[in-house]
């Protein structure tokens, strides 16, 4: 933190990406902000906020208005790289604990995002695995590994979330079984299930956990009690939920109550 001399106002340290996360989650949740409103709530200066927001307009984020900014209709999901900024203590948590409920030569399954590609990190301390991947992003990090095999669907990839989806990555589903999968979703809701924000998306990462003899879901405190656009799964489906400890126990409650095994970490 530093105190600007001339108004003694406080200043905290954090990174763009953080930032840049933090506004598009605000205009998400409230459609307009002020600089010296979003200047205050970040801690830094009007003249940093200014610059965050100009550069979230060159990239189609939003749209500044006179003192501020509103959200673009593309507001409804936050892309990968955004995301990754957000929870990311927990998520390396729940990873973890995920990472654990593989054994040496499994076969895999993970989906895209942010939770997820920490999970793949996690296990890379296993030998002999085999894992299977509709996500650009993990089979990016993962395709140097000589330790593992990696099989990557194919399909039409989608820029938001880094993932392959449509009927080609089905297919190639299709003709596989999987020891384990790891879903990754947007909102996990005791009467909607695992949802995401795009239709096709959730129809793939569907074929996947179908294809798996165990189910483990991924996902942080903030996706409980949220249910999006189109549904994954229900949570029947699911072996086990795995969150943080942040999770409020009125969402988890009803989950266990219906019998599906929550993990919080």
């Amino acid at each position: 933190m530093w105190r600007a001399p001339a108004t003694g106002r406080i200043f905290r340290a954090v990174r763009r990406s953080g930032r840049l996360s933090e506004i598009l989650a605000i205009l998400a949740a409230d459609g307009a902000v002020d600089v010296g409103s979003l200047a205050d709530r970040l801690g830094v200066s009007e003249a940093t906020a200014r610059r965050d927001l100009q550069l979230l307009e060159e990239q189609r984020m939003l749209a500044r208005t006179h003192g501020g900014a509103i959200a673009n209709d593309v507001m409804y999901e936050l892309p990968l790289r955004y995301k990754a900024a957000r929870r990311h203590p927990e998520k390396i948590r729940i990873a973890r604990e995920a990472a654990r409920r593989v054994v040496d030569g499994a076969v895999v399954g993970l989906t895209g995002g942010t939770t997820t590609t920490e999970v793949a990190r996690a296990m890379l301390d296993r030998t002999g695995l085999t894992v299977v991947t509709n996500a650009l992003n993990i089979a990016g990090e993962l395709a140097l590994r000589s330790d593992l095999k990696l099989v990557v669907t194919g399909g039409t990839a989608r820029p938001e979330s880094y993932e392959l989806v449509g009927p080609v990555a089905e297919r190639a589903l299709e003709e596989m079984r999987l020891d384990i999968a790891v879903v990754g979703a947007d909102g996990v809701a005791l009467e909607d299930g695992l949802t995401t924000h795009h239709e096709v998306e959730a129809a793939t990462n569907r074929m996947l956990l179908e294809r798996s003899r165990t189910v483990v879901a991924v996902a942080d405190s903030s996706k409980l009690g949220i249910a999006t656009f189109a549904r994954i799964c229900p949570l029947d489906a699911v072996d086990e939920l795995i969150t943080d400890v942040g999770a409020a126990l009125s969402a988890v409650e009803p989950m266990r109550d219906a019998g599906v095994t929550v993990t919080m970490v």
